[in-house]
């Protein structure tokens, strides 16, 4: 004789639905979060987004001092875009301009953050406290004042590079190291690099304080030179510190405006130093080309948001480990 157990519905419900991924439920406990943020989200929305938006109609245009006075609107869709695109000066100036230089100065703020870092893993507290001290005043002096210091030391007349060349006999005559593209960006490149290096050396700084050291004395021990170790244990250890450094530096050398629209000729009068973010203000506001300009900012605003992509991304990954 055959006896059936029957089981409660609910029981069997719950047996169907093992492993079942279960839905969330619309709650105020779930909603709160939303709704004290809505408030900061609008006035992003409207702070950022809508410039945003702004700026690619603009794009679309062709748009500058008649329209601005007229109020009209003249859409000529993507021919702004496709007038850069086959513009000689994109490729044999711009592009190598901005892609060259960001790729030397990420080179080189964090080549020399990273061996000042190193530096002051090595000394005491009391030094390692100076050190850190003095590096931040370049930190902390403005892009513009900066800027004008360089420019002051490379000046034609009574800088002081020139003045030290002549009187050690390797000039006859003073030398005007901004009208040539290499020396240009030469002098902003030493701008950068001394305005950013701080920030990457007291970042490699903390992730080297947490470096084991017995792993290092222990390939001391080994026979291991210091850039052996260097390269073995600092760099895989640091691998997400030096990711976002770099990629951090990358963003930030990229849209490098002031550093060379402050420099003598980088305004536009010398157009072989133009980048894309002067290149974009100099056909804005210097030839009232509004729309050309609004094309020249849109793409640099998704040159920069890839960068950006990629930089959460990191982030994200770090904070899985």
């Amino acid at each position: 004789m055959t006896t059936t157990l029957n089981r409660p519905s609910s029981t069997v419900s719950e047996t169907l639905t093992v492993g079942a991924r279960p839905r969330r439920r619309f709650t105020w406990a779930t909603s709160r979060p939303w709704i004290l943020l809505t408030p900061a989200l609008i006035i992003l929305g409207v702070l950022l987004l809508w410039p945003l938006v702004r700026v690619f109609l603009f794009s679309l245009q062709d748009y500058g001092l008649r329209e601005i006075v007229s109020g009209k609107t003249n859409f000529i869709g993507l021919d702004n875009y496709v007038e850069i695109f086959t513009n000689p000066t994109l490729w044999t100036v711009v592009l190598p301009n901005t892609v060259g230089f960001a790729v030397l100065s990420v080179i080189g703020t964090v080549g020399l953050g990273t061996g000042v870092a190193l530096l002051m893993a090595s000394l005491g507290n009391f030094w390692r406290t100076v050190v850190g001290s003095s590096i931040m005043i370049a930190w902390a002096m403005p892009a513009v004042t900066g800027t004008y210091v360089w420019t002051w030391i490379f000046d034609a007349d009574n800088g002081i590079v020139n003045q030290t060349l002549m009187g050690l006999g390797l000039m006859d005559e003073p030398f005007n190291w901004f009208t040539n593209q290499w020396t240009f960006y030469g002098i902003v490149l030493i701008n950068i690099i001394h305005h950013g290096f701080p920030f990457v050396a007291i970042t490699v700084l903390a992730g080297l304080l947490g470096v084991s050291k017995e792993m290092l004395e222990a390939a001391q021990m080994d026979g291991a030179g210091a850039i052996r170790r260097f390269f073995q244990i600092i760099v895989p250890t640091l691998k997400s510190v030096f990711a976002v450094v770099i990629i951090l530096s990358t963003i930030w050398d990229f849209k490098v405006f002031a550093q060379v629209y402050l420099m003598p000729g980088g305004s536009g009068t010398n157009r072989s130093v133009l980048n894309l973010g002067v290149w974009s203000y100099v056909e804005s506001f210097g030839q009232n080309r509004y729309g050309f300009g609004s094309a020249l900012a849109v793409l640099l605003t998704l040159a920069l948001l890839a960068i950006t992509i990629v930089y959460v991304r990191t982030m994200l990954k770090e904070d899985k480990l």
